[in-house]
C-alpha cells in the first residue's frame, strides 16, 4: 500500500496505536502529521517519522484543534486521511459517586465531541481531495462496562460508532469515506492512563485467543482502510478483538 504524496492527520499519535499508524505510514511514503499532548512522547513518536509535522495540542480545545488543521494546511496545503484516534478514560467514577458529571463531560469531550469538531474542520479538506476518515472506537462500545467507572466511556465509544455511520452517509455524495476500528485489549499505556487493575497476561487469559493484540496489528487495519484497497468499503466497524466480543 503506497500512501506516497498523500497528508495524514493522526490524533493520540504520540504513542500505541496512533504512534504505530504514524510510523506504518511514514514508511509508505505519506506526509505524516502527529498530535499529541505530551512532547517526549511526540517526540519520541517523531523520530520513528519521515520529517512529520508535529502538533502539540489538546483537541478538546476547540482553538487547538483549529489550529491541527490550519498547520497542516499550512504545510502541506490539502488533507487525505483524517485518523482520530486520540482516547482514553480520563476518570473512573461510577454512577453512585460525587464528580459523576465532571467525569462524563470529559470522557464525552475527549471521545466522541472532539473527533465530531475535527471531523468537521476537516471535511471540506477532505472533499478536494476524495479523503477519508478512520475513527479508532472501542469494543467497549458494543458491550457493557468491563468494570464499574466507565459506563461513560461505554457510552462515548458508542456514540462515536453511531457518527461514524451518520457521517459516512453525510460525506458519502462527496466521495468522502468513513470508517470505525474497534478494537480489544491492545498493548498500549491504556492500563497504565485509565489505572486499569491487572496485567495485559491477565486479560490474555480471558481472551478468546487468548492473547491481546499490539498497536502494529491496528495501525496495519487503519492503513488498509485508508488505502484504494477498501475504496469500497464506508459505513463499517471493523472489529479486532482476538474474539472478545462472542466471548462475553
Amino acid at each position: 500500500m503506497s500512501f506516497t504524496g498523500k497528508v495524514v492527520i493522526i490524533t493520540g499519535a504520540s504513542s500505541g496505536i496512533g504512534a504505530s499508524a504514524a510510523e506504518l505510514f511514514s514508511k509508505e511514503g505519506a506526509h505524516v502529521v502527529i498530535v499529541g499532548r505530551n512532547q517526549d512522547l511526540l517526540a519520541a513518536s517523531a523520530a520513528q517519522c519521515n520529517s512529520p509535522l508535529v502538533v502539540r495540542a489538546d483537541i478538546t480545545i476547540e482553538s487547538e484543534a483549529q489550529r491541527v488543521v490550519d498547520e497542516t494546511i499550512k504545510k502541506f496545503g490539502q488533507i487525505d486521511i483524517l485518523v482520530n484516534n486520540a482516547g482514553g478514560i480520563p476518570l473512573t467514577i461510577g454512577l453512585l459517586e460525587d464528580g459523576v458529571m465532571k467525569a462524563y463531560d470529559d470522557v464525552m469531550n475527549l471521545n466522541l465531541r472532539s473527533v465530531v469538531h475535527l471531523t468537521t474542520l476537516a471535511a471540506p479538506h477532505l472533499i478536494k481531495t476524495k479523503g477519508n476518515i478512520v475513527n479508532i472506537s472501542s469494543t467497549a462500545g458494543v458491550t457493557p462496562p468491563f468494570r464499574p467507572g466507565v459506563s461513560n466511556y461505554c457510552v462515548a465509544k458508542a456514540g462515536l460508532n453511531h457518527f461514524t455511520v451518520c457521517a459516512a452517509v453525510e460525506l458519502g455524495s462527496y466521495g468522502v469515506r468513513v470508517n470505525a476500528i474497534s478494537p480489544g485489549p491492545v498493548r498500549t499505556n491504556f492500563k497504565q492512563n485509565s489505572k486499569s487493575p491487572g496485567t495485559y497476561e491477565d486479560t490474555a487469559k480471558i481472551m478468546l485467543l487468548k492473547r491481546v493484540s499490539e498497536p502494529e496489528e491496528i495501525a496495519d487495519l487503519i492503513l488498509f482502510l485508508a488505502s484504494s484497497r477498501a475504496k469500497s468499503v464506508t459505513g463499517v466497524n471493523w472489529y479486532s478483538d482476538n474474539g472478545c466480543i462472542i466471548q462475553r
